[in-house]
């Protein structure tokens, strides 16, 4: 029998840690961070590093890493989320600050990885690199043409490089498979195990977490909460997929639902079968985006978009999905992996990522109202947050820096449109990538017009 939600398979496995206790009243505070997901825990832990005479609290509403940090794929990816050229345009030093940005997020992987060495984190931890699989050739046009684009902004060609069908299979047998792309800028982790670590590692530097403590609304300087009012000099938002519950923030980052399954250990004769011995991150290249790892106990967990978002950006609770949506997953399951197929699926969940209108994420900071912020990720946020909570400390710190001058400090995207559009826009766009997946299934050599049309309708390049 398939468990449906219950947080996710990650937390599930861990058991229930013994709750932090929730704010006793009312506090003043040198810095008051709302949300204990990754950015808000390694905003802490870069804080108290950078500044131990400060007095740094978090709240948040359920318990350390409830949200997207307890229930991701468990990439800790180099990848550069969002737009290269949004970016960079609104940047003073235009490309530079998009690579040097990207080769920040490079050097955020091996950092996260020496801090679970020495904090003692038991993640997980595997870089096996990351492996995008193309299964028709409109896929394999995509991935090349993502190569040449890369080394036309400046990425080397040690950063990824293209695969044929034979040294995909030679990684992992994947049904279908007819070349892809390779990075080394990759880590399988168990997110679930990296957010309690960090959580433990963060009060031991002195930092303050108090769970059973939502934030009901923020204001310069202050922060209330059932508890009572949190008084700081500055107050830091690190709520990503959960800002629109906050007022005033509704249309401010958009609520995405990502589903995931994984199922029950695979015998040794299957996986002999499989490979998959560098335990490389694995997505496709289709529109409708899937991604998948294998599991520290010899899982495979895989997930995908589902049912992408939920009127009037309503967050999910427990991470209960659809069955509609595990049927899918499960299909896609054995459409990759036949030898699996017959592996039952264990565990179902879901979760939110922030995704902002122009698909940018942000980082920010201002010393007139005391309020700093950070999100966005649209679901590569296991290594961005490190860099975002770093980024941020040394904001609030004062202090310049490299990663201060880095193109998405101070970037504003524009708010979501309103109800019905933001629902019926979500909706169409995702039907659309669908559709052009089947499309591009049924043989067709390019690029599909309908996932252009996508493209246009929802501004994502």
């Amino acid at each position: 029998m398939t468990v449906n939600g219950r947080v996710s398979f990650w937390q599930s496995s861990l058991g229930d840690p013994p709750r932090r206790p929730a704010l006793p009243g009312s506090t003043e505070t040198d810095v008051c961070i709302v949300g204990a997901g990754y950015t808000g825990l390694w905003t802490a832990w870069a804080l108290r590093r950078l500044r131990p005479e400060l007095r740094v609290v978090i709240v948040e509403a359920v318990r350390a890493g409830w949200g997207a940090s307890g229930r991701n794929g468990g990439w800790l990816s180099g990848l550069l989320p969002g737009d290269r050229a949004r970016l960079a345009a609104g940047s003073a030093r235009g490309r530079a600050g998009v690579v040097a940005m990207q080769r920040a997020l490079h050097a955020a992987v091996d950092e996260v990885i020496a801090v679970c060495r020495d904090e003692g984190i038991d993640a997980d931890i595997t870089k096996g690199g990351t492996l995008s699989v193309a299964t028709n050739e409109a896929q394999l046009r995509r991935l090349r043409a993502g190569l040449v684009a890369d080394r036309e902004w400046g990425v080397g060609p040690d950063d990824a490089w293209p695969l044929t069908a034979a040294e995909v299979r030679a990684r992992v047998e994947v049904a279908g498979a007819v070349g892809g792309r390779y990075s080394p800028h990759c880590a399988r982790i168990q997110p679930a195990k990296l957010a309690r670590g960090l959580a433990d590692a963060v009060e031991r530097a002195g930092a303050e977490l108090y769970e059973a403590t939502p934030a009901l609304s923020l204001a310069p300087h202050l922060v209330v909460t059932p508890a009572g009012v949190v008084s700081a000099r500055w107050v830091v938002r690190a709520t990503e997929g959960f800002t629109a519950r906050l007022p005033g923030l509704r249309r401010a980052l958009l609520p995405m639902n990502s589903s995931m399954v994984v199922t029950a250990p695979l015998e040794p004769a299957t996986w002999a079968e499989l490979g998959w011995e560098g335990q490389e991150t694995l997505s496709t290249a289709a529109h409708a985006y899937l991604y998948a790892q294998r599991t520290a106990d010899g899982r495979i967990a895989i997930g995908g978009r589902g049912v992408p978002y939920r009127w009037g950006s309503r967050p999910d609770h427990d991470g209960a999905t659809p069955e509609a949506t595990i049927a899918q997953l499960r299909r896609s399951l054995a459409r990759l992996w036949p030898a699996a197929a017959g592996v039952p699926v264990e565990h179902a969940w879901r979760g939110v990522l922030g995704v902002a209108r122009d698909w940018c994420p942000s980082v920010g900071a201002d010393p007139a109202q005391g309020l700093a912020w950070a999100g966005g990720y649209v679901g590569d946020g296991v290594t961005t947050s490190h860099l975002a909570g770093r980024t941020i400390a040394e904001l609030v710190a004062g202090e310049r820096t490299e990663r201060t001058a880095l193109p998405w400090v101070g970037h504003r995207s524009p708010a979501w449109e309103p109800e019905p559009w933001r629902w019926a826009g979500v909706t169409g766009v995702h039907a659309l990538y669908r559709a052009a997946d089947r499309a591009e299934a049924r043989g067709g050599r390019r690029t599909s017009p309908l996932a252009a049309l996508a493209e246009a309708v929802s501004g994502r390049h």
